[in-house]
């Protein structure tokens, strides 16, 4: 690598550490699917019929004494337990009548940021039916529609279903690691450059790339560097106008506009790749199919940086190891869903819901794009990662969570560079997190 010392008059190179890297987003590649007009209810039925067959080993230890029954099988003031969907029935949700009519209207609608409302309630859904959920247990800002839960409760006289206790899935079972014979390593997150945009600043990321290429600092920050053995960069990598993407056809000048923030990103990745081994995932704004899971980004559009073997173009959601260290993240979809159909304090706390109920994208097809599987449901948790990171966040967010069976889970909100100037460093040895952060103020 470039780093380097001096030693009796001569530079001595630093070797970079490495670590063994296996991709694992095999479940998220789309290959032989087809779409055939057919609808996204294969998707509920997928997810329930897999959530159903962890919930329900779980029931005899939660509530021994009670039997579980359908929505169909419900009697009034018998106290049972249901496993079903949840649908967040919302006044202020969005429908595409209202989106026909803002597109005829002179004036355009405000949008709003959260579709949040005080008569908002939730509904539980099985093959049979679905009943109203009542009761202070389940406070339906916390939910989203999509989520598969375990409730106790009894119908009542109006027909709802009084809610007295709530039973998620919980963090997933998690691969050991031995921890102890670990050596420092730094795994780099970096998120939302959006070269092409006026938030874009070039000086800015060109010390980002000279810092972790060992290029900057004295010999103590190159050593640091040099334990940098990967980098994740997490969506909205590019920022393409709008306006060129009209449909008509465009001039060689307008091309030329299209592809300028590509090719200088290409440029900035080949710094990398010739350094480091990188991921690079699609975001909403990058050049890739819209719906989840993303497709990785074509290698055509790098022909700089695809020459390196280091260079990988990856899915969104990504999952890979380091180490035997199992990481997950996505480019910020799916919690930026979430927030806009539910409330929490924080950003991170969104990304600790989906764990705890097991699904990266529980909002997937109802309010999120994705694809309609038909014989899978690959935003399942079915393993339990050491890292789970999101990408395009308003700021660095962190936090550690553990759940009953020693499982243990680093979660990283990566802010967006072009506006904050930070990325986030990991140390595998003891899954230590901080920001990294670059200015070119005076």
């Amino acid at each position: 690598m470039e780093d380097s010392e001096m030693l009796d008059g001569e530079p001595k190179l630093i070797e970079r550490k490495q670590a063994l890297y296996r991709c694992l987003d095999e479940r998220f590649v789309i290959r032989g699917e087809r779409y055939k007009g057919q609808q996204y209810s294969q998707i509920y039925f997928t997810r329930l019929h897999h959530m159903r067959n962890l919930l329900r080993p779980l029931v005899p230890d939660w509530k021994p004494h009670l039997p579980v029954q359908t929505v169909l099988g419900l009697e009034e003031g018998k106290e049972c337990i249901v496993i079903g969907t949840i649908y967040k029935h919302m006044k202020l949700k969005p429908s595409i009548l209202d989106e026909y009519s803002k597109e005829r209207s002179a004036v355009p609608l405000v949008k709003p940021h959260n579709f949040m409302h005080p008569d908002d309630h939730l509904i539980l859904e099985d093959e049979s039916g679905r009943v109203k959920l009542a009761g202070n247990c389940l406070v339906p800002s916390t939910f989203v529609t999509g989520v598969v839960l375990a409730v106790h409760g009894k119908e009542t006289t109006d027909g709802d279903f009084l809610v007295l206790d709530v039973l998620e899935a919980g963090l997933p079972p998690q691969k050991a690691i031995s921890v102890g014979l670990r050596e420092d390593k730094y795994v780099v997150f970096i998120s939302g450059l959006s070269v092409g945009s006026s938030l874009f600043n070039p000086l800015q990321f060109q010390l980002f790339v000279d810092h972790i290429t060992g290029h900057l600092g004295d010999e103590n920050e190159q050593n640091i560097a040099s334990q940098i053995v990967h980098l994740v960069i997490a969506g909205n990598s590019v920022e393409i106008s709008q306006g060129l993407l009209g449909g008509q056809a465009l001039t060689s000048k307008d091309q030329s506009l299209l592809s300028e923030p590509i090719k200088e990103l290409d440029v900035l990745l080949t710094q990398l790749a010739a350094a480091l081994p990188l991921d690079i995932m699609p975001g909403s704004n990058d050049p890739a199919n819209f719906s989840l899971p993303q497709q990785p980004l074509n290698r055509c559009l790098f022909p700089g940086a695809s020459v390196y073997n280091t260079f990988m173009s990856c899915t969104n959601p990504h999952q890979f190891e380091l180490d035997d260290i199992q990481f997950i993240g996505t480019s910020g979809q799916n919690i930026h869903d979430l927030d806009k159909y539910s409330e929490a304090t924080e950003k991170v706390e969104f990304v600790e819901r989906t764990l705890r109920w097991r699904h990266l994208a529980p909002t997937a097809p109802n309010t999120l794009g994705c694809y309609p599987f038909t014989d899978k449901e690959p935003f399942l948790l079915e393993s339990c990662p050491h890292v789970y990171f999101t990408g395009n966040q308003d700021r660095f967010e962190t936090r550690v969570i553990e759940g009953p069976q020693k499982q243990f889970t680093r979660l990283i909100c990566i802010p967006r560079f072009c506006e904050t100037g930070t990325a986030v460093m990991l140390n595998l040895k003891n899954f230590e997190c901080h920001a990294l952060s670059f200015s070119t103020d005076l």
